[in-house]
């Protein structure tokens, strides 16, 4: 008796420690955002059940924040409804001129970008991390190789460089200065080469006092160097810094590199996309044999002159490789070479994991001229207003000015973030776009965030990093096996940004913890 007396007891006190209930979410995120110094700012956060629609969690969900690269969870969502994963871009080599039997053309040799972001090193499909390899010119190398092997040897005309596929706007409304010279910012064109950045190298020289070693990859000569990087002793540390101004082609480099540095890469953005690959273009041809007679120039569509372009557009290519010797009507240009990309799935995994900027900005134009009226940044966003229109999501919830987020100008609420989300769950297209998202703990910009061994694989999200923005959306399954869509925008604060993400990410745990079942 004494024993089952004992066992009585200890069943009266574990059972409602057993049975003891979690504390409710809102008390859970609560705890998290009443610090001092994370109350300062301004926190918006929803969290929504996919599948019943119940809404767990509300926090300032209607109010406007600005939601940096939470953007491209737009961008990308319109690309996949309206374009597809399959579609594929082409560069192409043309000319309306002729090309004889002793290989002279006789005409201009035009380089056409149809909006490829991936003329790079990078390799696809991406896998846990952007990888490139040692050659950022493949493509190029490929088409000048093309062009070889029919038999081209003599360039009567130009060069030319032609990114009129989207109009002549390289930056959009409301981006810093700060980052145009950087490869956060580089210029949009559609005709893209290496993301549109050069890489400079800097080492230590052998000796302390003298400069340090200052190397550019591709096409060397786009850029001036101003390398005022002085070797110090080792130990004494690195500091160093580079200055472009916009619209000019120097790069002033000035501090001190350490004997025993391992170096530094920085990737620089350059400023006129087509010019350096009408440039680059023609040194690839010159160092196969091909003599090149004119000079190199570029063909831009300039927004000022975009409502008369449809009279004025050169008219689609049209490929073929028989009668190289006859002449073409000036509307029909000849196709020479041509270059195929990967299916445009592969570059959304890029564009939503690592947040590259450039690739969603050529999104956005992409839509404009695919399912608008023009490739612009407008015509894009005319397009995007029309899908978010069918998601359900009103005018009044969103203010976007670019694809990427780079904009401090963009404004969007928490509640538009989940309503995106929770429609795109439903769609065919819907795995395709969850396979875009970072994951927890394993790759993207959530490889080492949220990668305890109960977390990680189970959030799905996109992150986004302005000064002073930290933003985090998209879906997670919670201990009670539910799959919810969350948005956690967080704005105006004045903190390190690992303060920010770390309180994001104990928001993100509550919210996986939550066992209400419902």
């Amino acid at each position: 008796m004494r024993r089952s007396f004992s066992l009585l007891i200890v069943l009266l006190v574990a059972v409602p420690l057993l049975a003891a209930p979690r504390k409710p979410l809102q008390e859970r995120i609560a705890s998290v955002l009443s610090a001092p110094d994370l109350a300062r700012g301004f926190w918006g956060i929803e969290v929504v059940s996919v599948s019943t629609g119940e809404t767990l969690y509300s926090q300032n969900a209607d109010k406007l924040f600005t939601p940096a690269s939470n953007t491209k969870l737009f961008t990308t969502a319109a690309a996949l409804a309206l374009i597809g994963p399959d579609y594929k871009f082409r560069t192409t080599v043309e000319t309306t001129g002729t090309l004889d039997r002793y290989g002279r053309l006789n005409g201009d040799l035009v380089l056409v970008g149809h909006g490829d972001p991936n003329l790079s090193g990078r390799e696809l499909p991406y896998d846990l991390r952007t990888q490139r390899n040692d050659d950022p010119i493949q493509a190029l190398e490929t088409l000048a190789d093309a062009l070889v092997q029919k038999g081209v040897k003599y360039v009567d005309g130009d060069i030319v460089a032609d990114d009129s596929y989207f109009a002549f706007e390289r930056y959009g409304e409301g981006w810093s200065q700060d980052d145009l010279v950087w490869a956060d910012g580089a210029p949009v064109s559609a005709l893209t080469i290496n993301d549109n950045v050069v890489f400079v190298n800097i080492l230590p020289a052998d000796r302390p006092g003298e400069k340090a070693f200052v190397s550019i990859k591709p096409f060397a000569d786009y850029y001036r160097i101003d390398n005022r990087v002085i070797t110090t002793p080792a130990g004494t540390g690195r500091k160093f810094f580079v200055n472009r101004e916009p619209g000019s082609t120097v790069i002033t480099l000035w501090g001190n590199m350490p004997l025993d540095d391992q170096g530094a890469n920085e990737a620089l953005a350059i400023e006129d996309p087509a010019e350096f690959a009408a440039v680059l273009f023609r040194q690839l041809l010159e160092k196969r044999g091909i003599a090149v007679y004119g000079h190199q120039r570029t063909r831009h569509t300039e927004l000022a002159t975009l409502s008369t372009f449809t009279a004025t557009a050169i008219a689609p290519s049209h490929g073929g490789s028989d009668g190289l010797s006859r002449p073409f009507k000036s509307d029909q240009p000849l196709t020479l070479a041509s270059y195929e990309s990967k299916p445009l799935l592969e570059d959304l995994r890029v564009i939503n994991k690592v947040s590259q900027n450039l690739h969603a900005e050529i999104l956005l134009r992409l839509l404009g001229r695919e399912r608008g009226n023009a490739g612009t940044i407008e015509g894009g966003l005319e397009v995007l207003r029309e899908f978010l229109t069918q998601a359900g999501i009103s005018s009044d919830q969103y203010v976007f000015y670019d694809g990427s987020g780079l904009s401090r100008q963009n404004l969007v609420t928490p509640h538009a973030i989940v309503q995106m989300l929770r429609y795109a769950s439903a769609k065919p297209w819907a795995a395709a776009y969850r396979s875009t998202f970072p994951v927890s703990g394993v790759d993207g910009s959530l490889s080492d965030r949220l990668n305890a061994p109960r977390l990680q694989s189970r959030i799905l999200g996109k992150t986004g990093s302005l000064g002073g923005v930290k933003t985090l959306s998209g879906y997670a399954t919670t201990d009670a096996g539910q799959t919810v869509a969350f948005s956690i925008l967080s704005n105006n604060f004045n903190l390190p940004a690992k303060r920010v993400t770390d309180a994001i990410d104990q928001v993100v745990q509550a919210i996986v913890e939550d066992t209400a079942g419902r």
